[in-house]
């Protein structure tokens, strides 16, 4: 593993444990079992070491996409499991989405960072793609309209489960959800 994941890693570590503010190079060294002062060389500014966890958090919501494959044609029951399965498939990662919550809520004034996290992620468009894939699977009317509304509440869904909020259901959410879309004309 390179020495930049390893600081990274122990930065989504500590953030997902001990809130942003825990992300410090000092901790970010202990945690990582290296040498006092091995961050500030990789990352001079606490900005840079942030940078180096959002490129870390943002590699990693890309492989969340690994092996997601939406049929062509699906029921709604059979949709909201697809998008149950990709929602539990997002949460494995529990420390990484809890990191990537938190510094969503830290980094609202800095738009490059919070981009890379949000709506300007690389995995945005990958996802979007397959909620598209799985609206237009089940009738719905212009799908690419939608998918990026069912992306924000699979990703609405993951905060409230990664936070441990308060128990939902969240087949009987996305299923209200899809319920709710207009039909293509037949």
């Amino acid at each position: 593993m390179a020495r930049r994941d390893q600081i990274a890693d122990a930065g989504v570590r500590l953030i997902a444990r001990g809130g942003v503010h825990a992300l410090t190079h000092l901790a970010v060294d202990a945690e990582a079992s290296l040498p006092r002062g091995s961050t500030s060389y990789y990352a001079r500014t606490r900005r840079d070491l942030i940078a180096l966890v959002t490129v870390r958090l943002s590699e990693g919501s890309q492989a969340d996409l690994d092996g997601v494959s939406v049929p062509v044609v699906l029921t709604r029951a059979e949709a909201v499991r697809v998008a149950v399965g990709i929602l539990n498939h997002m949460a494995r990662r529990e420390d990484a989405q809890a990191a990537r919550f938190a510094l969503m809520f830290e980094l609202r004034g800095d738009d490059e960072l919070r981009g890379a996290l949000t709506a300007h992620a690389p995995v945005r468009t990958p996802l979007t793609a397959e909620a598209e894939r799985l609206l237009r699977a089940i009738g719905i009317a212009d799908p690419a309209a939608h998918a990026p509304d069912l992306v924000g509440l699979i990703d609405a869904l993951l905060m409230y489960r990664t936070a441990r909020a308060a128990p939902i259901d969240d087949a009987r959410v996305l299923g209200a959800y899809l319920d709710g879309l207009p039909a293509s004309a037949p």
